[in-house]
């Protein structure tokens, strides 16, 4: 059995940037900070590097623990000595996205301009653009092409979406449970959560820093809905079932079953820690994500140019970014004549499979990442 360890404790670092970025909306934004934390050590070639994309709810604590704190970091269970990006082999960087709520600069951050939080006036976000400002923070590194980009989720097409915008710079894509684009179904759970936001009394109109108030019961609902398309039937059934709290029914509309009980803590949780105009910007970001948009619809055609080797990810019981999701880009990739592996894992975690640690789904990941030459 491979021995692994954590990174042990870590430390969060800002990156500032002073030149202007402009984005796919054309809007503008004149400097920036990005947070962000490495595990491991580069080596002199800088050909080691590995960039870990996080989805929609993550940043860019990625592994280990901070001092006092017993939470380790969102994939502590992938990235670490030993387990399957290997620290000891890879230079890994985690990075909070612009418009996060986690460090880097976004809708809660003070604008220099007025004193007073972006708020609203925060400008909304595509995966192009934070290519855009990952591709700048490497730079800061001498990093001039990744070994590998990998992400689960909106993770994912960043990754995907980086062998499209920068296919120099990267040598191997690793894309767990993502899509080429969301479906219908995809943008209507989006919206029902953004409106479970906007309309909130707390909401005011996105500023309701400036009111002193937090929109919690409109992220509560955001999360309880997207939490339960994270999960499937079957894990839903084999935790909780139709288990009861107290064994019998109350007759009332307080938490009754068990499932209740967890979407309303996880509701709870989220609301604690995490900002609405993010998680707004987010999810419109999801919903923009179509790299065939630009070749009428045409997926292959988007792939043209690029020179990466992929490893695509999916798992059975993923019904938000089924599998055939994931044929889409595979097929889109074989059309390209690119070199393409692809699994399809058995689980029955859902959506969430990409965040657990299941053996065969490690053990994927791990042969392929230690065939990656650096």
């Amino acid at each position: 059995m491979l021995e692994t360890s954590s990174v042990g404790a870590v430390v969060p670092q800002t990156a500032h940037f002073d030149s202007a970025i402009v984005l796919a909306s054309g809007a503008q934004i004149a400097q920036y900070d990005l947070v962000y934390e490495t595990y491991g050590e580069l080596n002199p070639a800088c050909s080691n590097a590995v960039l870990v994309c996080h989805a929609l709810s993550g940043n860019h604590h990625v592994a280990g623990y901070y001092a006092g704190q017993e939470e380790s970091g969102w994939w502590d269970n992938m990235v670490g000595p030993g387990k399957p990006i290997d620290t000891r082999r890879f230079f890994v960087i985690g990075v909070n996205n612009l418009g996060g709520c986690h460090g880097s600069t976004g809708p809660a951050s003070i604008d220099p301009a007025s004193g007073k939080p972006f708020g609203a006036g925060f400008p909304l976000m595509t995966v192009e653009d934070w290519v855009e400002t990952q591709a700048r923070l490497a730079q800061r590194f001498g990093i001039t092409q990744f070994a590998a980009i990998i992400g689960g989720s909106l993770g994912g097409m960043q990754a995907l979406q980086w062998s499209i915008s920068r296919p120099e710079q990267v040598r191997h894509v690793i894309a767990i449970a993502a899509a080429p684009k969301l479906t219908a179904q995809n943008i209507a759970f989006n919206d029902v959560a953004r409106q479970a936001i906007l309309t909130d009394p707390d909401f005011h109109g996105g500023n309701f820093c400036a009111q002193d108030a937090v929109p919690r019961r409109g992220l509560r609902l955001a999360r309880m809905l997207g939490h339960i398309t994270y999960l499937s039937d079957d894990s839903m059934a084999e935790k909780f079932g139709r288990g009861l709290r107290s064994g019998a029914y109350s007759f009332g509309y307080d938490v009754e079953f068990e499932i209740e009980s967890y979407l309303r803590y996880q509701g709870d949780k989220f609301a604690a820690s995490f900002d609405a105009n993010t998680y707004l910007l987010m999810t419109k970001a999801l919903d923009y994500f179509d790299p065939a948009r630009a070749y009428n619809g045409n997926l292959s055609a988007a792939f043209r140019g690029a020179r990466a080797k992929y490893l695509v990810l999916a798992f059975t019981s993923d019904w938000r970014f089924s599998p055939g999701r994931s044929r889409d880009i595979v097929k889109a990739l074989l059309d390209n004549e690119l070199d393409v592996s692809f699994a399809q894992i058995t689980s029955n975690h859902g959506h969430d499979s990409f965040l657990m640690e299941d053996e065969h789904y490690h053990d994927l990941l791990r042969a392929y990442m230690n065939n990656i030459e650096i």
